[in-house]
Formats: structure tokens, C-alpha cells, sequence
């Protein structure tokens, strides 16, 4: 499990890069709808010729089959998984700073758990506890900067990022559910599924009609140079590299206490957001409170390790 948790927190490293650069758009005056919708756009392009330079046309065409194939289930899974989830944290980057975003995003800890429980997973107490741990660190670091923060922005910041919370699990384990053979879900388990990228490409392909809908509905004015380029580096940072790294390590998980230790490392994201934005934004140091939360975190992490050998 070691292996799985140092992956995933290379991931949350690069994943923490969204809500810095999501802040930074909003502040320039980029509209939440493109620095959403161009992410998955741009996924989709580097992840097709990553495909063809590395494993051939054939290879595209199985994707594009099994996706086609199973088109219903695709476009339901990428649109919770990828499209609500970061339209609702591309929209809380309009209220908050990124680190608030990071730091509300930790529910998702708690929120996989539930979903994984519906799933008909189940944890011992101590997984509970671990998570809890991690959750109350990330809380800490939240309030300890809050009182910055304007109440009803702060709110309006966190409310969309608690369901995004749910809807990134429950599209993932959708897909990890129908790859290894749940009689309710289309049977997809196929060796294609075997590398993260075509995962992500599946997922990203079957949020489209989602991001058309949306634009259609707020019709945002056109991005500005620098929000298409931003939104380039948040494709490749968070939405290639840091989705697949967290998605491969989800795929070596070989029971729900790994997965659940998996999900767990994203609480990095909000220390790596938070370094993040006061080297690259100007954001103030963390508190003794907030110094104190990011070790709450660390000690749950280090507890999903140190127990390891006993979790089911």
C-alpha cells in the first residue's frame, strides 16, 4: 500500500494545480464555463494522440468501439464523474480562493466512503477513523484561514464543491464496478481498461455532450488568450497526468481499504494548493491553527500506512 499511497500523492501534487490556476483565471476575469469545458476539450485531443503516437490506430479504434458500444453508460459516467464535478469546482473558484476550494474538496475522503458503502463495500472502523483524522486536518487549515474570507462568499465557494465531492467517486466507481463485472452495469472489462489514459479518455469523450448542454445553456462570453493557455497546463497537469496517476493507483487497489487509502491521499492537494498559491499568488502563511491541520492530515496518512498489514 505504500507504492499506492506515494502515487496518489504525486497526484494530488498535480491535481493541486487546478485550483491555483482556476483561481488565477477567475481573477483575470475568465468565465467559469470555459475554464471547465476547454480542460476536457484539450484532454481530449492529447490523450487521442497519445494513443496514436504509443499504441496505433488499432488501438484508437478499440477505444472508440467499446466506447461507442456502451455509449449510454459513457456519456452517464463522464457526465457525473467529469462533467458536474468540475463545472461545480471551476464555478466555487468564482467565491473562493483556491485553497478554500482544496480544502472543502477533502470532504470527497468522507464522500467515497459513503459511496463505496452504497456500492456494498465495507470498512472497519479503523478505515473510519483514518479518514476522519484526515478530514479534521483539512478542516483546520479551512478555518484557520476562513476569517479572511467574506461568510456568503465562503459558502457560495463551498456548497458546489461538497456535491462535486460526491459525483468524482460515484463516476469512478461506476466505471471500476462495471470493469470488474457488476451484473447491473454494462460489462466493460476489457484489456483496453487496463491503462488509466484510456480511462480518462472514455470518461472525458462521454462528458462532451454535458459541456455542449452547458454552454448552450449560460452561453459565456468568448475565453481570453491567457484562460485558453491556462486551461491548456490545467489539462495536462490535472486533468492527464494527476487524473491518470490517481486512477492507476485506484486500479492496483485490490480491496476497498486500499481504495479508500487511495481516495484519502487527495487531502494533499490542499497543502500543495495552499504553497501553491502563496509562491505563485501571494497568499498568506498559514497560522499555527493551519500549521496544526497540516499535520492532522499527515497523521492520517501515515495511519492508512502504519496499519496497512491489518486492513482487510
Amino acid at each position: 500500500m505504500v507504492r499506492l499511497i506515494l502515487i496518489g500523492l504525486l497526484s494530488g501534487f498535480f491535481f493541486s494545480s487546478t485550483f491555483v490556476l482556476n483561481r488565477m483565471m477567475s481573477l483575470g476575469g475568465g468565465h467559469w464555463v470555459w475554464s471547465a469545458s476547454l480542460r476536457y476539450a484539450y484532454m481530449i485531443l492529447l490523450l487521442t494522440a497519445w494513443l496514436l503516437v504509443f499504441r496505433g490506430t488499432a488501438a484508437l479504434a478499440r477505444t472508440l468501439g467499446l466506447f461507442f458500444n456502451h455509449l449510454a453508460f459513457w456519456v452517464a459516467v463522464g457526465s457525473i464523474g467529469f462533467g458536474a464535478f468540475y463545472a461545480l469546482i471551476c464555478f466555487s473558484a468564482d467565491y473562493a480562493p483556491g485553497w478554500i476550494v482544496a480544502a472543502t474538496w477533502q470532504f470527497t475522503i468522507i464522500a467515497t466512503l459513503v459511496v463505496l458503502t452504497v456500492f456494498g463495500r465495507r470498512f472497519p472502523r479503523r478505515i473510519w477513523l483514518f479518514s476522519t483524522i484526515v478530514f479534521a486536518g483539512v478542516f483546520l487549515v479551512n478555518i484557520s484561514q476562513a476569517g479572511a474570507v467574506d461568510p456568503g462568499k465562503l459558502v457560495n465557494g463551498a456548497l458546489p464543491v461538497l456535491i462535486a465531492a460526491f459525483c468524482y467517486p460515484i463516476g469512478n466507481q461506476l466505471v471500476w464496478e462495471a470493469k470488474t463485472g457488476h451484473s447491473r452495469l454494462p460489462d466493460i472489462s476489457r484489456s483496453e481498461l487496463e491503462h488509466p489514459f484510456v480511462k480518462v479518455l472514455l470518461m472525458s469523450l462521454g462528458s462532451v455532450p454535458f459541456w455542449c448542454l452547458l454552454v448552450a445553456v449560460i452561453a459565456p462570453p468568448p475565453p481570453s488568450v491567457g484562460q485558453i493557455v491556462n486551461t491548456a497546463l490545467v489539462a495536462l497537469f490535472s486533468g492527464v497526468m494527476a487524473t491518470s496517476l490517481f486512477l492507476f493507483a485506484r486500479n492496483e487497489s485490490k480491496t476497498g481499504s486500499q481504495l479508500a487509502a487511495v481516495d484519502a491521499t487527495q487531502s494533499s492537494e490542499v497543502i500543495f494548493a495552499l504553497a501553491g498559491e502563496i509562491l505563485i499568488i501571494g497568499a498568506a502563511l498559514p497560522n499555527a491553527l493551519g500549521v496544526l491541520g497540516i499535520l492532522v492530515t499527515g497523521l492520517g496518512l501515515v495511519l492508512f500506512v502504519r496499519f496497512q498489514e491489518t486492513l482487510p
